[in-house]
């Protein structure tokens, strides 16, 4: 027996390959289907089943093109409804893969839908649960993003979350290895651990919602407080989910298609595409496309186009370092952007080189900050998320999430400098990129972000412990 995690950073978000006797089961693949079928084949192996935990919000999966690679069965649990060709299991339906099996638990909650797979190893004994979105390591999914009926709330969700936790989980043995979805960075949970798998008993130690005295009241209250809005694109990944999509090979064919810098300019001034500029931060400060938007390729890229950009459907023309150009294409799939049309050519240099208007972003240095902050009460952005700014934050900053920031816009001056800042500087150029697209110019990105400002001494509030 072979289990595999194939995680994927940028998106904390893991997939599952299992194998036993030639067979396989893939639980909630990406939408590039590649390695798997580059391991099955290694492994002289059949891939026979793809199993969703439920239908994922933060992602598109890759469900679809890999049952169509391999006609794969796809399998949902309970309550689950599709267009396409799909097995819709019954609590407690075995599924054998070689000499294992996995047992279907369903655990709603999260989603009405959702499905935790138990793992029986040949002797029939009890070896891990693949929890999807249900159960984190040292947290449980949002009871908030399920697409539910007018009379459900999130509090009702919670409830049930509540009992499928302590029906179906809680009481499998301590030794259970717990395989969930996602890790820390998703923002299908509110506080979730770096560590990517566990075992069920240092769960049942370690999670607040796994308490043992826990009333549904107290985790009811627990579980929905303090979450703050999905991301715009949530709905829209879950109708892709649920309702198919395009072909990735398709979407690279054209989003990798070079624009010299003339046909770029036409495209991009005859169009809405937005210019996505995914150079590391420094580069697009020192130079980029006017109205271009920032979000960098190296930091946690597809979660923030999501919540940034919002719209799957927008077109979008990029700029990107040499080379990584399907990479990029890529990544934006993975979270349901396919109206990619096309990249600069060149990138940026060719744009210069035909002498074409360049914008840049101001930084400030901290040394220089703290004496004109000495001299006057500066108007300075923290951009950090709420909890960042709770914990520690200059005295006389404000905070407007990133996450947020296009609903903020008309809180920031139109004529007076002020300052942004994050935590070390990749957030606070995407905000400044919004900001200098909406035409609000007079910022200065804070260099460092609130590592550099902590350390020059400049006075900060004191440390909550969250």
């Amino acid at each position: 027996m072979q289990i595999e995690q194939i995680y994927t950073g940028c998106l904390s978000q893991g997939a599952y390959y299992i194998e036993s006797n030639g067979e396989v089961a893939i639980i909630d693949p990406l939408r590039e289907v590649d390695t798997y079928l580059q391991k099955a084949k290694k492994n002289k192996a059949k891939i026979k089943y793809i199993f969703e935990t439920h239908f994922h919000a933060d992602f598109v999966s890759g469900h679809l093109t890999l049952a169509k690679e391999t006609g794969a069965t796809i399998v949902y649990g309970p309550k689950a409804e599709t267009i396409f060709d799909s097995l819709i299991a019954k609590d407690q339906q075995e599924f054998k893969i070689g000499d294992i099996s996995l047992i279907v638990l369903h655990t709603p909650g999260h989603t009405m839908e959702s499905t935790t797979y138990l793992l029986r190893d040949a002797h029939q004994k009890d070896v891990a649960i693949f929890t999807g979105d249900t159960l984190f390591i040292g947290d449980v999914g949002r009871p908030d993003l399920a697409q539910k009926a007018v009379d459900t709330t999130q509090e009702d969700l919670a409830g049930i979350l509540y009992d499928s936790l302590r029906e179906k989980i809680m009481p499998l043995s301590d030794n259970i290895i717990v395989y969930p979805t996602h890790g820390a960075g998703s923002a299908c949970g509110k506080n979730l651990s770096k560590e990517t798998f566990g075992s069920l008993g240092e769960q049942k130690k370690t999670n607040y919602a796994l308490r043992v005295d826990m009333t549904k009241k107290e985790f009811i209250k627990e579980v929905t407080n303090g979450l703050l809005p999905p991301p715009q694109y949530f709905p829209l990944n879950v109708k892709m989910n649920k309702e198919g999509y395009e072909d990735i090979k398709t979407i690279l064919e054209i989003g990798t298609k070079p624009l010299c810098s003339d046909f770029f300019e036409t495209v991009a001034n005859e169009s809405d595409a937005i210019i996505l500029d995914v150079r590391h931060q420094d580069d697009f400060s020192k130079g980029h496309i006017p109205k271009s938007i920032f979000i960098g390729i190296d930091g946690t890229f597809a979660p923030w186009v999501g919540a940034i950009i919002g719209n799957v459907k927008q077109s979008i023309l990029l700029v990107t370092p040499e080379g990584r150009e399907k990479e990029t294409v890529t990544r934006l799939s993975r979270v349901g952007f396919d109206n990619t049309l096309g990249y600069l050519k060149g990138g940026i240099d060719a744009w210069k080189n035909k002498g074409k208007s360049i914008d840049t972003v101001k930084g400030i240095e901290v040394s220089e900050l703290k004496s004109l902050n000495s001299k006057e009460e500066l108007e300075i952005f923290d951009i950090r998320k709420p909890s960042e700014y709770l914990s520690e934050h200059i005295t006389n900053s404000n905070n407007t999430p990133l996450d947020f920031l296009n609903n903020h816009i008309s809180e920031f001056p139109s004529s007076k400098n002020f300052y942004v800042h994050c935590a070390s500087g990749y957030r606070s150029v995407i905000a400044a990129s919004i900001l200098k697209n909406r035409g609000i110019h007079n910022l200065f990105d804070i260099k460092g972000g609130f590592k550099a400002i902590k350390e020059s001494g400049i006075k900060i509030s004191d440390y909550v412990f969250l």
